[in-house]
């Protein structure tokens, strides 16, 4: 195993004392009533892990949770992890009333969009809604449990309908609007939905998506559907002639529902259930086979609050970016912030790259504080040169994350040259805890490629094949005990049996999370090195494709690049780099052979992979990562899931490449 450089890392942002302000306070809190000295976030992650269920319901009682009973235990620690311990049992509560419960004239949303009119709502205003929605899904005859399905752009009705869902007990799903028919209907099916939300049309990147066709023919596979909810996205779209669709109807009609005869509508009852129960469901990204439906339930609420209160300061005020639509796991997220008082941005459609200041001219506009950006979009404004002007003021925002894939050094030298004095990190979650477990603490210096802490209550590590700790070499990160984040389980998996294949078969009794990392023995700071089917394993030396694009698209000629690992009949494994060149440029031998010696150069000899080849394009997924398992599978002449590639055509070019054949 080879060992990188983790001296001179440079500190990229040192804390003032008013940082972490809020991790502080609660420290304050645990100190004063368990009488200990905890010196600094270290010391109180440790205690949180050592003292562990004391501090999960302390952290039940500072962020206020909005309960009818308060719970009887917090969890029980004998019971494995593999079993999907319960927690909190004996609580009763609701999901949406938690994120309903400040209801004053302080802007809750303002929506945006490529042709959307500006609207804004208070949370007073936001709860009015949702009564309204709650009483028309209850007329309608919606009961806890049923599953109600989203499939639409990044709108307001979306939250509303969730909110109105969650608040009767009933579940909560969704899938991304530009999925097409088969890939959504393979999703609901198999959760037998009573509801499905959608919406006409809207616009993305410019280009107008028609739904109604693809809502037609996924409504042919969902027998089990009572109603379809349409959201008109423009005056005129109450024209359109909505028959063929079964069940169908507007949801201005649907909402008349909710009015009682005297006009009144009627308040919300919130419905009282076990923390456990489900709230949502999301999905695998089905790579081989059918997608799986995971299950979260009230966790989320603290999943949330612990990196994007507790760690991020993140005090009411804070003013977030939301580019997500329902089926991606920030959507959740992201929604579940009006819990802490946050203001939500919903932007409709893509807004990135619609001019090269369309991004700094919507932080400007709605002073946004708080911004997440997928990795690849921070990629491209830099290969496009889209950055703000003098004349921009965004001095409003305050800190900007990425993630999804690993961020690349690059990444943090542009977004300093670009964006002075912004705090710049990157973050580590994923779908099955429905937040971030390695984050940035406001409280502590950041280093450059580097997360700064795990979450508190979070016993991340990384492990050998072996699944014992390692520190200063890439290993699989994985969670050693369950936190209340953690799905609840897998729908129609009735014994547990698919749960503990998927997450438990590599580890006994630890969670496997799939993705690799190191731990920085010098810093004790984390660096994500590959995310799932990213790691790669040449002549003994495993190493994640990251790496390698932190080399390869440094160079001028390189568009794009995508790395992935090609077996023969004896399974040995080599590494195979596909390059897409930029326009003006040209792939040739010499070209090779300077990418060869800039990865052995700055990684090892091992690293340089045995195939270099041209490619006419690099596929994605609808979240911008680069989708290395599909590939990987292709060339591999394996079983593959082409709906995880958002361009699927793209994929013809990976078929029958003459290089990759006698190996």
């Amino acid at each position: 195993m080879y060992q990188r450089n983790f001296t001179d890392v440079p500190v990229i942002r040192k804390p003032s004392d008013d940082n972490g302000k809020i991790m502080k306070k609660f420290k304050r809190i645990i100190e004063d009533k368990y009488h200990v000295k905890l010196d600094d976030y270290m010391d109180f992650h440790k205690w949180s892990i050592d003292n562990f269920c004391e501090f999960w319901a302390e952290m039940w009682d500072f962020l206020k949770i909005v309960s009818s009973k308060r719970f009887d235990t917090v969890l029980d620690l004998n019971a494995p992890m593999s079993d999907l311990p319960k927690w909190f049992e004996g609580s009763k509560l609701n999901f949406a009333e938690n994120l309903l419960r400040y209801r004053n004239d302080e802007v809750a949303i303002i929506q945006d969009g490529e042709d959307s009119e500006i609207e804004k709502f208070t949370f007073a205003q936001m709860y009015e809604e949702v009564k309204l929605y709650s009483a028309a899904f209850r007329k309608f005859g919606l009961k806890k449990g049923d599953r109600v399905a989203c499939y639409m752009s990044n709108r307001k009705e979306a939250i509303f309908a969730m909110l109105g869902v969650t608040s009767i007990g009933a579940i909560w799903t969704g899938a991304l609007p530009l999925l097409g028919s088969d890939a959504v209907t393979n999703r609901f099916k198999q959760v037998n939905l009573k509801v499905l939300l959608t919406v006409d049309r809207f616009l993305q990147d410019g280009e107008e998506i028609d739904m109604l066709s693809k809502v037609k023919e996924i409504v042919k596979g969902l027998p089990s559907l009572e109603k379809v909810i349409i959201v008109a996205s423009k005056p005129n779209s109450y024209s359109k002639d909505i028959s063929a669709i079964r069940n169908s109807c507007f949801l201005n009609e649907f909402l008349k529902l909710g009015y009682e005869k005297d006009g009144s509508v009627p308040e919300i009852q919130f419905e009282q259930v076990s923390f456990s129960h489900p709230v949502t469901i999301s999905y695998t990204s089905g790579t081989t086979g059918l997608p799986k439906a995971i299950i979260h339930g009230c966790g989320i609420l603290m999943a949330v609050a612990n990196a994007y209160y507790i760690n991020f300061d993140g005090d009411r005020g804070t003013n977030w970016f939301s580019a997500s639509p329902v089926g991606w796991a920030s959507w959740t997220i992201n929604s579940t912030l009006f819990f802490l008082g946050h203001t939500l941005v919903l932007f409709e459609g893509s807004p990135y790259y619609l001019s090269p200041t369309h991004m700094w001219d919507l932080i400007q506009k709605h002073k946004i504080s708080n911004i997440f950006f997928p990795s690849s979009v921070i990629d491209e404004f830099q290969k496009r040169g889209f950055v703000p002007t003098e004349k921009h003021d965004i001095s409003s925002l305050k800190l900007v994350f990425a993630g999804g894939s690993v961020v690349k050094p690059a990444s943090y030298d542009f977004i300093k040259e670009i964006l002075k004095g912004i705090t710049f990190t990157a973050s580590y979650g994923c779908t099955e805890v429905m937040g971030i477990v390695l984050a940035a603490e406001m409280s502590l210096p950041m280093y450059k490629s580097e997360i700064n802490v795990p979450c508190l209550g979070t016993g991340v590590e990384i492990v050998d094949t072996d699944g014992n700790r390692i520190v200063g070499e890439i290993g699989e990160i994985v969670i050693r005990r369950s936190i209340p984040g953690l799905f609840t389980g897998m729908w129609n998996d009735k014994d547990g049996s698919i749960y503990r294949e998927k997450y438990f078969s590599k580890y006994q009794g630890v969670f496997a999370l799939s993705d690799f990392g190191i731990q920085n023995p010098l810093t004790m700071n984390w660096i994500i090195v590959c995310r799932s089917d990213e790691t790669l394993k040449q002549r003994g030396c495993r190493f994640g494709s990251s790496e390698i694009y932190n080399i390869v698209e440094e160079f001028p000629e390189i568009r794009d690049s995508l790395c992935v690992s090609q077996y023969n009949k004896d399974l040995d494994e080599r590494a195979v780099l596909f390059l897409k060149i930029r326009d003006g440029y040209k792939y040739n031998e010499e070209l090779v052979a300077k990418i060869r010696k800039a990865i052995e150069k700055a990684l090892t000899v091992r690293h340089v992979p045995d195939v270099i080849i041209e490619i006419k394009d690099i596929p994605y997924n609808l979240n911008g990562k680069k989708v290395e398992s599909v590939v990987k599978r292709i060339i591999n002449k394996l079983p593959y899931n082409k709906d995880s590639a958002a361009d699927q055509e793209c994929l013809q070019y990976y078929f029958n490449i003459p290089e990759l054949q006698g190996f």
